[in-house]
């Protein structure tokens, strides 16, 4: 058998080969070895000769097959305990996960896209609650609150992102929990370039509790309120007033925006003021365990109504998103934007005067039979850099 770095399979215990240190002719020695019981990479020294395929493990003689496979590349120690959960810092209050972003959680400009974000803080705040040791049977829902059939429900989040990640790059994000008036828990993160350190985004967003069989609102237990006091801090990312976060979004309907365009994923350029209006279906694949719609899935269904023009030229740089009822999989909705400029409200500026001038925007998802309101949300966007342009503010 010839010499490569490989990796054996001996009984029930495997066996990974990583440095040879002496082959000849068809016998390979290899002497550190992890067996599979805790070593990690140092192991337990050993030696193990593989012979015309027959196995002697110090000197006995084993039974087994032997696979050759390429030695894994050398283990970078910074990452190494990344994935697939996190660690606690600051005494436990603040977790932190680490995230490579992938192929598929990129757009056309090859960046990380806002669903993207928002999915990994949820990754991240469910992660948190399953290393905390609270972790029941529900969506991040703890012991306490399974006992009492609860659930937890987003009513209010705003991210605001500083620079979107890129193809491969590695994110660390923190996050932590605090009380939110009497029935509610506040959730903040901040995300890292694990690189440079930097903050590119920070979060808040605000969460009550539900009954999962009777989807009414209930008042957080005693019970549950002393199982996760010892995880609150204090502390906010946020202002309640920064950027709007606080205020209060404004209902968008077909007489204050100055025109509506019907149909699936219309793609139109109207003027600024107008609102573009589309259909949309919640599929299976839109829920989660709690039987909604999960509340990331309506950042998709948003963007379906912004003009193309912004989507190609603008970053979307905050969000506030007001929910204000579930959504099941049987009902139709419709999605209202409308788009103003920062710079001129009156008149509205033409497509054609958008470049250069950051937007705001304001949107509504609603049931189209009864044209209940399910979120409401309001928008920062900032124009991107393209080459040979001087940077924007």
């Amino acid at each position: 058998m010839p010499a490569p770095q490989a990796a054996t399979r001996i009984a029930s215990s495997q066996l990974v080969f990583v440095k040879p240190e002496k082959a000849k002719g068809r016998r390979l020695l290899v002497r550190i070895c992890d067996s599979g019981g805790g070593g990690g990479r140092n192991g337990r020294g050993v030696t193990v000769e593989a012979v015309n395929g027959a196995v002697k493990l110090n000197g006995a003689a084993v039974v087994a097959d032997v696979w050759q496979v390429p030695a894994p590349p050398p283990i970078d120690d910074d990452v190494d305990d990344a994935f697939p959960l996190g660690k606690f810092v600051e005494g436990r209050l603040v977790y932190r996960q680490q995230f490579v972003i992938r192929s598929y959680e990129i757009g056309p400009d090859r960046t990380a896209t806002m669903e993207t974000l928002m999915n990994l803080l949820q990754e991240t705040a469910l992660n948190h609650v399953m290393c905390s040791g609270l972790a029941g049977d529900g969506f991040g829902a703890t012991r306490q609150m399974s006992l009492r059939k609860l659930i937890w429900v987003v009513t209010r989040i705003n991210i605001q992102v500083d620079k979107y990640s890129r193809w491969g790059d590695v994110v660390e994000i923190d996050t932590w929990v605090a009380s939110s008036g009497k029935n509610g828990m506040r959730r903040d993160w901040i995300i890292r370039d694990r690189n440079t350190k930097n903050m590119i985004a920070r979060a808040t967003s605000n969460w009550v509790m539900m009954n999962r069989e009777t989807r009414r609102l209930s008042k957080i237990p005693e019970e549950v309120r002393q199982e996760v006091l010892p995880f609150y801090l204090d502390r906010s990312i946020i202002a309640a007033n920064a950027n709007g976060g606080g205020r209060k979004i404004e209902k968008l309907t077909d007489s204050t925006a100055g025109h509506v365009r019907s149909g699936l994923a219309v793609r139109t350029t109207p003027p600024l003021s107008t609102c573009l209006f589309s259909y949309s279906n919640p599929r299976w694949s839109d829920m989660d365990v709690n039987q909604h719609v999960n509340n990331v899935k309506y950042i998709g269904w948003i963007l379906e109504s912004v003009p193309l023009d912004v989507l190609e030229d603008y970053h979307l740089t905050s969000i506030t998103l007001d929910y204000r009822r579930e959504c099941r999989q049987s009902q139709l909705l419709e999605s209202l934007t409308s788009m103003t400029s920062s710079a001129t409200a009156e008149p509205p500026l033409p497509a054609s005067s958008r470049c250069g001038s950051d937007l705001h925007s304001t949107h509504l998802i609603r049931q189209q039979d009864d044209r209940a309101e399910i979120v409401r949300a309001r928008a920062e966007w900032r124009r991107k850099e393209h080459r040979g342009e001087t940077k924007q503010p």
